[in-house]
């Protein structure tokens, strides 16, 4: 597999300024397939959802999928009646241009919460943003920096699959900085492949990827309204997807998914530190994720390692409130490859070296592990999330004023 970043054959991108957004920034991004892909769609599990969600929500898993239209600037939640109205809106004005169904076309939002989107604006700028479209690494940049709100760099991710010398590529672009929290960030996700996929294939492809990246990523605990990702698989490449294939093109949107969902992590508002978790030894996947949630979430662990300190014990206890019943003499762990505890004792080692590590290296590690008991076993998870700083209370503390 490759690491190139390109786009999919069939497929073009566009990103634009409408002026939703007040600084002049790039607002509006355009995702086409020239023709029907497989679509398929994760989304917020928050009951406070914006209508983007719903409108796309009731659209996906379908066979006849042809393009995806972002706003940055304004998440078009919490706006009732005429909030559906302009999600269902925006599809139909990029139908219209493209000349599909607008049953065909998919639509995200991210932004401020409860404020009406500016639908002359969007109106004004859909014709020009299909007029815009390209095939080219800058076509797809365009597009990945309209998706921004906080974030300060885009994120694409490609991944190329060879099958007797022909290609499938997969590629993806997102969008998140802050409001993360597993089900999913706040974050918005499109991933494209000319793979040959069903409806059912895309879902089930997707909803892996997702579990394994966007759903083990977490800044501040806080659910958003419009986490939203979505798949398009065209089959331009012209192959079909047999079993060992499907298994290819599943790892490679997993990868890609998790280059994006780390990529966030990366980006997180005023974080100095990305902390990667890894919990394993446990009887399934559900407890060492509900562990590593809570490592990931605990203020007082993300606020010790803005300060550089290897407060060991943070984390155990973490762990431990986690619902998940092992046993504390079976848990040990490791920070940065450092052997703090050791099945359920102190371990010496050099805390002022070890502080020293943490405060010069942007990256931490936390490895805990359970060695017997009854809900040992073999499953894992790992969880990723950044520090806390005073940085990131003054980002989002004046966030709207």
């Amino acid at each position: 597999m490759s690491s190139q970043v390109s786009l999919p054959q069939g497929f073009q991108t566009a990103g634009m300024s409408c002026g939703i957004k007040q600084n002049g920034r790039p607002d509006l991004a355009l995702f086409v397939s020239s023709i029907p892909a497989s679509a398929a769609g994760v989304f917020t599990k928050n009951r406070v959802c914006g209508a983007p969600v719903i409108v796309s929500r009731s659209r996906v898993p379908t066979s006849s999928g042809r393009a995806i239209v972002i706003n940055s600037g304004n998440a078009n939640a919490a706006t009732g009646e005429q909030g559906l109205r302009d999600a269902e809106q925006m599809t139909s004005s990029v139908a219209a241009t493209l000349g599909c169904g607008t049953e065909d076309v998919l639509v995200c939002s991210t932004g401020v919460i409860g404020v009406q989107l500016p639908m002359t604006l969007l109106q004004q700028g859909i014709p020009s943003v299909v007029a815009a479209l390209g095939d080219s690494p800058r076509h797809l940049e365009e597009a990945a920096a309209a998706m921004m709100t906080t974030d300060t760099f885009h994120k694409i991710s490609s991944r190329e699959i060879t099958v007797n010398r022909s290609r499938i590529t997969v590629t993806g672009a997102a969008k998140g900085a802050a409001m993360i929290a597993p089900n999913m960030a706040t974050m918005l996700g499109v991933i494209m492949t000319d793979a040959q996929l069903t409806p059912e294939q895309a879902h089930r492809i997707l909803q892996h990827g997702v579990d394994r990246s966007f759903n083990c990523i977490t800044v501040d605990g806080h659910m958003s309204t419009s986490d939203t990702v979505l798949l398009l698989a065209n089959g331009a490449a012209g192959i079909p997807t047999s079993e060992p294939l499907e298994q290819e093109v599943t790892e490679a949107v997993r990868q890609v998914c998790e280059d994006l969902a780390t990529s966030i992590i990366r980006d997180a508002e005023g974080a100095d530190h990305f902390i990667t978790v890894d919990v394993a030894g446990f009887a399934d996947r559900e407890q060492a994720e509900r562990i590593a949630r809570e490592i990931c979430e605990s203020a007082l662990v993300k606020t010790a390692v803005t300060g550089a300190d290897p407060n060991w014990g943070r984390i155990v206890s973490a762990a431990g409130y986690a619902n998940v019943p092992f046993e504390a003499e079976q848990l040990s762990l490791r920070i940065n490859g450092v052997q703090v505890y050791r099945a359920g004792t102190p371990e010496d080692f050099d805390e002022a070296d070890l502080s020293r590590q943490m405060r010069e290296q942007r990256d931490v590690h936390f490895e805990l592990m359970l060695e017997g008991g009854p809900c040992s076993g073999s499953a894992s998870a790992r969880f990723w999330t950044s520090d806390l700083t005073a940085e990131y209370v003054r980002l989002n503390s004046d966030y709207t004023t």
